[in-house]
């Protein structure tokens, strides 16, 4: 993410090495305004902590079988599926 701070700060980057080293296209040294990185890279962890419930979702979501689980539902006249993303959304609110 610090990569993508320095990048998102200073435009005329191209390559960083290491988080502390940045060159632009000529390969000349980029000098870092940690100043400027800081609170974006701040803003991008926090971003990134905003969709953490999306992605713990996602994973949940993945290890359902959800085309089987609706048939099932709709021969049955369950509601299995529904039931089990609703318990998803439960344990990981938005």
């Amino acid at each position: 993410m610090r990569d993508e701070a320095i990048r998102n700060t200073h435009s005329s980057v191209v390559s960083i090495m290491g988080g502390a080293e940045a060159f632009d296209a000529d390969g000349a040294s980029v000098t870092i305004d940690e100043a400027l990185v800081a609170p974006e890279l701040a803003r991008l962890q926090a971003a990134y902590a905003a969709l953490d419930y999306s992605r713990n979702r996602k994973e949940a979501y993945d290890l359902l079988n959800q085309d089987e689980m609706r048939y099932d539902d709709l021969v049955n006249s369950t509601t299995t599926w529904q039931d089990a993303i609703a318990a998803i959304k439960q344990e990981f609110p938005k």
